[in-house]
Parts: structure tokens; sequence; C-alpha cells
């Protein structure tokens, strides 16, 4: 068999076995299918494989390797999925293994962000500790050599994969760093990478912490538990969900059995295929609690919006921010040949109040399902899915988490929207830096503006003093982190957000009122517990 015609067996032999998948869970939503069903579904498969061997036969260019792997990597199989619904998804090996090194929290490399920009590949941040850091690589260095062999064509995935490597292996990495007339040099022994989901914890006020959550992966309950336990005499805690895209249902769930009390429902999640599920806190949180307030946004989803909807329905924090993503449809990850993989839709995601967490997305574009939310809900309350915490307080069901407090996210301008697409605080701070050090009391004062404005007029950006004047505080803050995180690293720059960040500070102004949820949440508690100590033998207790 020549390699041509092995290629297109294995992608047809591929789609086949993501259509057994698909159809066997199908099958047992339905009950055994028919005979005539059967029938239909080979004359299917058989339809498509003539399909598919008339392209490859007669299509006008040859279908060559990666041609033949996209016609059924990103055409025949999302095609297909993305008619059940927007979170089945086909991923191929490099996503597949992707995926599984998110889930892991770690890998091993020399540990930085890299991003490709106008043909370069540029160090976005080192992460501390690791060899990159230690080393003394920089934001904004320009990666121009990997082990003597030029990045010149090279894409930020291929320079990424040159990184990584066995732990204890060298690797030689050449950058270019404005200021210096020679590009730098550092032998890296690669080492294991960790990745926390906790990119961010300190205490924001005397007695109260804030943790940033960034996902659920394998070592998220852990970091978030090591979190609180970090805080001494703890009184209050921010837990910033923003963005955060869920995750892991078994992190989800270890999260919140550590902050409700034993015995209370976290999530059920139900299916046709399956049996359903209910979680429930085996540990619970031994009586040591404190006021929460959960801060979220339209990109808080999936397992994030299960911790969100559990901790309001029964009374243990209070939800502040925007109306959640509204992701509550789970998935069941098969492995396939050659290292590829199938997440396929198999649940849906409950609170303990009994909400459906997913939004409607029948008749919806995969654009506006993702980025447009705007009428993904209904406007008036009343025509919502209504139910009742363990208090008595009313919520909403239908999709993503109704914040009980809501707090708008800032909007931005064109003009500030061109300085984000152009990273230009990024590499102003590269620039600011070339020839200078700052403490770490570094202020953006009025010398420093002048010098950004200076930057942006040589770099052909376009600007007057009305395009700044509205704008001035989150020019200075952007400028400061990168700044700041050029000097001093990661967790410097997004504390420096965090302290300024009027979400936050907003947040911190709802902590009296997440006092009042959580002493209410202990008496309706007590209350309870007392009604099943005192209810006659035999008789039955509402629970």
């Amino acid at each position: 068999m020549t390699p041509r015609a092995r290629r297109a067996l294995f992608t047809v032999v591929l789609f086949l076995s993501v259509c057994a998948v698909v159809g066997s869970v199908l099958q047992r939503k339905v009950g055994a299918q028919s005979s005539e069903d059967e029938s239909q579904l080979r004359d299917n498969l058989k339809s498509f494989t003539n399909v598919y061997a008339l392209v490859e036969q007669n299509y006008a260019e040859p279908l060559h390797g990666d041609k033949a792997d996209e016609a059924i990597y990103d055409g025949a199989i999302p095609g297909m999925l993305r008619v059940l619904d927007p979170h089945s998804n086909f991923y191929d090996p490099k996503a597949y293994a992707k995926m599984q090194e998110d889930q892991r929290g770690h890998y091993y490399g020399v540990g930085m962000v890299i991003q490709q920009q106008n043909n370069k590949v540029y160090v976005v941040t080192p992460y501390e500790g690791t060899p990159s850091y230690r080393a003394g690589i920089r934001p904004g260095d320009i990666i121009s050599a990997i082990d003597g062999k030029p990045t010149d064509g090279m894409t930020s995935d291929l320079v990424a994969k040159a990184l990584k490597g066995p732990k204890g292996t060298h690797v030689q990495v050449s950058t270019i760093r404005e200021g210096q007339a020679k590009p730098l040099n550092f032998d890296l022994i690669r080492d294991e990478i960790p990745h926390p989901s906790v990119d961010l914890k300190y205490e924001i006020r005397p007695g109260v912490g804030y943790i940033r959550l960034t996902q659920f992966q394998e070592t998220t309950a852990r970091e978030v538990i090591d979190g609180i336990d970090s805080f001494s005499n703890l009184k209050g805690l921010i837990f910033d969900l923003r963005g955060n895209p869920g995750g892991l249902l078994s992190q989800a769930v270890e999260v919140c059995d550590h902050l409700l009390a034993k015995g209370q429902n976290i999530v059920s999640q139900r299916g046709r295929a399956f049996p359903d599920q209910v979680y429930t806190a085996t540990r619970g949180n031994d009586g040591h609690t404190f006021p929460i307030v959960v801060l979220v946004n339209r990109g808080t989803a999936s397992a994030a919006e299960i911790v969100s909807g559990a901790l309001q329905d029964h009374d243990r924090a209070l939800i502040v921010g925007e109306t959640t993503f509204g992701k509550g449809l789970v998935q069941t990850v098969y492995h396939l040949s050659e290292n590829t993989g199938l997440a396929l839709t198999t649940y849906h995601y409950y609170t303990p109040s009994g909400r459906l967490i997913q939004r409607n997305y029948s008749g919806v574009s995969l654009y506006d399902y993702y980025y447009n939310h705007a009428g993904a809900l209904p406007s008036d309350a009343t025509n919502r899915e209504v139910k009742l915490t363990d208090a008595g307080r009313t919520v909403y069901g239908g999709g993503g988490i109704t914040p009980d407090e809501k707090i708008d996210s800032p909007k931005t301008n064109r003009f500030q929207d061109q300085l984000l697409y152009k990273t230009v605080f990024f590499h102003f701070a590269a620039h600011y830096l070339a020839n200078r050090t700052v403490d770490k009391n570094f202020q953006v004062d009025e010398p420093v503006m002048t010098d950004f404005k200076a930057y942006l007029t040589s770099q052909n950006i376009p600007w007057t003093e009305n395009d700044l004047s509205g704008i001035t505080d989150w020019l200075k803050i952007n400028i400061k982190k990168e700044v700041i995180t050029s000097q001093f690293g990661q967790l410097q720059g997004l504390r420096a957000v965090a302290d300024w960040d009027p979400e936050i500070q907003k947040a911190l102004s709802f902590l009296p009122e997440a006092q009042a949820l959580e002493d209410n949440a202990h008496k309706v508690l007590a209350q309870k517990a007392q009604a099943r100590t005192s209810a006659p033998e035999g008789l039955p207790v509402r629970p």
C-alpha cells in the first residue's frame, strides 16, 4: 500500500472510530436500535467513505499529508460534532497532548510563556523559580536561536517543542534584548515545570485573603486549600473566578468539600447514557468558616460555575460580578487511535437547588455562543427558572450563575483595544528598562508618561491628548504591571493589578454582606440539625 493510500485509509478509519463512539453513546441513550436504524447508519457511513474516496482521487490538488489530515481533523469530525452541541470536541494528537498537559499541571522544559509577534518569538514571561527565570531571561527578549539553530521562520509551537525535553538535559538559548549590542546566550537545564492554577494569593487587606484561580486541573484543590491555610486569622476571602473556563469536575467537588458542611450537596449530573450522579461534601469544613465573596464574569464557566452555584445555593458565599458563561454540559473524554481524543457530551450539570447551568444554544452560531452573550438569557427575570437557596433566597436558573450583586466589567474604547492588540505596554516595558532599573515602589509619574507618549510616536501609533485623558489610571496600571513583571516577576505584576482593580475593590466592599449571609447560613444549619435530633422516632423529616 502506498503512503498516500495508507494515510487515506487511516483518516477514514479514524472518522469511523469517532462515529462508533458517538453511535454507541447515542444507542445507550435511546435503547437498542432497530435493524432499520442500523442499516441507515451503515448506509450513511458508506456514503461518507464514498465521498472521501472521490475527493482523495479527483480533487484538483493532491491531498498530501497535512491536507488529508485537515479534511478529517478540521472538517468532517468537527462538522459532525458541532451538529450535536458546542462543546463536544475532537482533539488531534497535538491538541490531545496539550489537553493532558494542562490537566496534569506540570511539564518538563525551561519554564516560560512565549508568543509569536511580527514573525519573531518573544518571551512573554518566565515562570518564577524556573530555569529560564533563574538564568535571567526577561519578558521582551526575542528568542533568536536554540542549540545554535536560528529560529527564523519557526512558529511559537515549534520553539516551545524545541525548548521542552527530559529533566536534566541541557538546551542553549540565545536571545536578543533591547539595549544589548550582542545576543545573550543562556545554558538552561530542563526541569519539571509546575503550572499552578492558583496564580496569585496574598493578604489583600489585614485578615482578608485574595485567591485567583485560573482553571481546574489535577493540583487545584490542594493549591486552594494550601492558599486558604496560608492566611493566619482569616476573617474573609475574595475568591476570584473571573475568566476561569473550568476543567476537572473532581477538583471542583474537592474545593467545595473544603468550604461546605459535611453532607451538603455540591452538584448533580444527569444524562441518559449513564446513571445520574450526586456529589456531596464527604469531609466538610469542620465548622471552620469565614465570609466569602466570589468574583465572576462572563468568562467563568463549567467547573467554576459548579463551585459558584454550590456556594450560592448553600448561602456559603456572596456571588458578585456578571452572569457567568452557562456551560453545564459534561464531556467524557475517549482515547482514540494515534493519540487522538474525543470529548463527547454525556451529562448536564445541576446545582444543589436544581438549577440547570447550561444556557440555550439551539439556533445560535458558534461565534455568538462563545462571544456574544446578548440575548442568551431572558432579560426579564420573571421568565427564568426560579429556585431557592437553603435560607430561602431567590436564585435563577436557565443558564449560568446570576450574581447576588452585579458588578459590570469595565468597557474599553477603540484606542484602548488598539494598544492591547499591538501589545504596546509589553514592548514599552522592555524599551523603558533597556538602560535602567526600577525598585518595587515604582510608580508611573509624569516623566514615565512622557516617555510612553514618545514611544507611541516612535512606533507610529496615532494618539491625541484627548485619547489619553479619560483613561489615565488604566494606562498607568498597564504600564506599571509590565514594568514590575519584567523587573520582579509575574507574581508582583499580578499583585500590582489586583491592588488597583476596581472590581476587586468593589468585591471587598461586599464582605459585610457576605458575613451576614454566613451568619444566616449557620443559623439555618443549626435549625436543621435541631429538627433532625428532636423529630420523633419513625416520623419522616423534611431535609
